[in-house]
């Protein structure tokens, strides 16, 4: 049987997009995709260039060079309808704070021609959803930064975009507004809408993305769903080792065959090596030759963070 490739519609295209500012190259030359339907994180340090590509993209500034489509539409030729499409949360919500909860969310559907009926409809099951609706009166000025940042997401939506910029959607909130967020980003996803995140969260990126792209110096340095990247890095793979009451001497440990370092955190050791298994064996080996006892033995894949740092600090490389 011939298996028949699935060709994923792609809702952004990016192509060598590049801006500088005087000397300095922001981004330099990217090249991606974000498929419909997906949720695509954005990841990289302070100054790597993720909120450059995200203004380039939403309108706000042009590319020195290069080029990107979003549903087909070139940002800067066709820059009116590349943006009909879109809809963007900052991470620092501008409302307007004399204006009240409800005339916030009214006012960006009146902007988007959003139909009178559809969207006082639309815009109280959004307060419902995102828990508002007791808060509808109230001054933007009055609510909290979380509460804030689900107004943003409420008049975000009500437009009703087909691919949603979400910049640090949930930086600073609390527990509860943060959690919301999330949900509300997972629902509307398996609805149909496309995401766009960008986040300092490795933990929510690899729980929520469908697929991650690292930036770093304003290249992209890897993309991949979160499991690719974490089976990539493999010299970031370990096995973790308790003792009860003796610990081995730290250069038998590092001599079993396999292991490239040994890091030690209190009582907690971490045993680096590309073959965690045959480590693994070699440590119960090692601990049963010494007359030790262990407490605790594991072997661990890299967390995305692991995969961000080892693409973030000089050791991964450009592709």
């Amino acid at each position: 049987m011939i298996e028949k490739s699935v060709k994923m519609e792609s809702v952004i295209k990016v192509n060598s997009l590049t801006r500088r500012f005087g000397n300095l190259t922001a981004v330099d030359g990217i090249d991606f995709q974000v498929n419909k339907g997906e949720i695509f994180g954005f990841l990289g340090p302070n100054g790597a260039g993720k909120t450059t590509t995200i203004r380039m993209l939403t309108g706000i500034i042009d590319p020195t060079s290069g080029s990107a489509m979003i549903q087909d539409h070139d940002i800067r030729k066709e820059s009116i309808l590349s943006r009909e499409h879109i809809a963007v949360v900052p991470e620092q919500a501008n409302v307007y704070l004399d204006f009240s909860v409800w005339r916030n969310l009214m006012l960006m559907a009146e902007l988007y021609g959003v139909p009178r009926n559809r969207r006082i409809n639309e815009g109280e099951r959004l307060l419902d959803a995102l828990g508002l609706m007791n808060k509808k009166d109230s001054k933007a000025r009055e609510l909290s930064k979380g509460f804030k940042q689900r107004l943003m997401l409420c008049a975000a939506l009500v437009t009703d975009p087909e691919v949603l910029f979400l910049d640090e959607p949930t930086s600073g909130l609390d527990v509860h507004s943060a959690r919301l967020i999330r949900k509300i980003v997972r629902e509307l996803n398996n609805d149909g809408l496309t995401v766009f995140l960008t986040t300092h969260n490795m933990i929510e990126a690899g729980d929520i993305c469908s697929r991650v792209a690292i930036i770093n110096n304003g290249r992209i340095a890897a993309i991949d769903t979160p499991g690719n990247l974490r089976s990539m890095v493999r010299k970031r793979h370990y096995v973790e080792a308790v003792f009860k009451e003796q610990v081995p001497p730290l250069n038998k440990l590092e001599s079993i065959p396999g292991v490239a370092r040994v890091e030690s955190d209190q009582d907690i050791f971490r045993l680096y090596t590309e073959t965690p298994g045959s480590v693994a064996t070699l440590l119960v080996v090692l601990t049963l030759d010494l007359g030790l006892e262990l407490e605790q033995l594991n072997t661990r894949k890299p967390s995305l963070e692991d995969v961000f740092l080892y693409y973030t600090t000089g050791k991964g490389g450009s592709k």
